[in-house]
């Protein structure tokens, strides 16, 4: 890999970052264009817009793209979908030089956008910049292999693991910095879901507020087995600024349904042991209204019980410089290990300062992209 190859790579991955938002259900791309050392083309993903990014970059560029490096972070697609394959407009352009970061995961492409280039004769230059490729697209990866959402559960914390304090009203433990990175985390998701126990507890509203736009509004998900739900509370108040679901038990209460649903709270029966509802019909009918990214911020008990079943992808603690101690209420509850080796061990990918607090990001080490070191 050439400092240029880097370097340019680099721009793309900086445009494809523009999709956060408002690429969703698809993967945010990016695509430059270089032709004798100039950039003489850009190009950036929106699903609203249809166009991919390759195909903003060449009408930029128009005949200056005859005989230039196109550079994109994700492999060009050779199949029939909302547009016409990226692949057949690549070699009509007279590019010669394809650099792609990454192969693209959706198994209708997966190598043949490669190989339709190649066998028209340009040169193909593939993993420049992989892994930072890999970390951007990492929701759309899961989600086009298995249909189902990548889920990541946010928590945030003091340094000690508590979550909230033993008694007393709610009160925030992280910074407002930290805050804000959470609401950008909301604007990368599609979905965020808690548990009815951080609704009558903290009665938040789980809106996006990052003041940046989404072609999707968020879906709001609620795992409440008994429906108790208050009608007046600021989450169900506020169906005008995004899709609500409850995921409830088998059998809800008529009255409280039929109450919610009037507010325009979709209500969806499931079936589970012990009174709880279980993730795995939530992720199934998430991801068949194409949720690529799930963001989990319940309580303790809701984290355990993803973590448990091995629901996280990935999981990102944000933890303040405070320690509380006692009877405080601990980031995952629930019935815990029993013993250490049988606790799912993580890989930590990245450390970063938030203001005075740590963000620290890890995955199960069955799953993620490789670990960088902490920074």
């Amino acid at each position: 890999m050439s400092e240029r190859d880097h370097y340019h790579m680099g721009q793309a991955l900086a445009l494809a970052l523009q999709g956060r938002g408002l690429a969703s259900p698809n993967p945010m791309v990016g695509a430059v264009l270089v032709r004798d050392g100039r950039v003489v083309g850009q190009g950036v993903h929106r699903y609203g817009q249809r166009k991919h990014a390759e195909v903003w970059a060449l009408e930029q560029a128009g005949d200056r793209a005859r005989g230039a490096t196109l550079y994109v972070n994700l492999e060009p697609c050779c199949h029939q979908g909302r547009t016409g394959p990226c692949c057949r407009s690549i070699v009509d352009s007279g590019i010669t030089r394809v650099v792609v970061a990454m192969r693209d995961p959706n198994p209708l492409v997966a190598g043949k956008g490669q190989e339709w280039l190649t066998s028209a004769g340009l040169e193909v230059t593939a993993g420049v910049r992989e892994e930072e490729a890999r970390r951007l697209n990492e929701a759309f990866a899961k989600y086009i292999s298995c249909r189902k959402p990548f889920v990541t559960a946010k928590v945030g914390a003091t340094l000690d693991g508590r979550i909230a304090s033993g008694s007393g009203p709610p009160q925030w433990i992280t910074s407002p910095e930290s805050r804000q990175r959470v609401h950008r985390m909301r604007l990368e998701a599609d979905a965020v879901l808690v548990g009815i126990g951080t609704v009558l507890q903290d009665d938040p509203l789980l809106t996006d507020r990052s003041g940046q736009p989404r072609t999707r509004p968020l879906l709001r998900v609620v795992l409440d087995s008994r429906l108790r739900l208050p009608p007046d509370s600021r989450l169900a108040s506020s169906r005008s600024q995004g899709d609500i679901i409850v995921f409830c038990g088998r059998r809800p209460n008529r009255d409280r349904r039929r109450t919610l649903e009037e507010t325009g709270i979709e209500v969806i029966p499931t079936s589970g042991a012990g009174g709880r509802v279980p993730f795995a019909p939530v992720l199934e009918e998430l991801g068949r209204r194409q949720v690529v990214g799930l963001l989990i911020e319940g309580g303790g008990e809701i984290n355990f019980e993803a973590l448990h079943g091995q629901v996280i992808d990935k999981l990102v603690c944000f933890l303040a410089p405070r320690i509380l101690g006692g009877q405080a209420v601990a980031m995952f509850g629930g019935a815990g290990f029993p013993r250490l080796d049988q606790a799912p061990p993580l890989a930590f990918s990245r450390v970063e300062r938030i203001g005075p607090d740590l963000m620290i990001e890890a995955y199960p080490k069955s799953s993620g992209p490789a670990v960088d070191q902490p920074h």
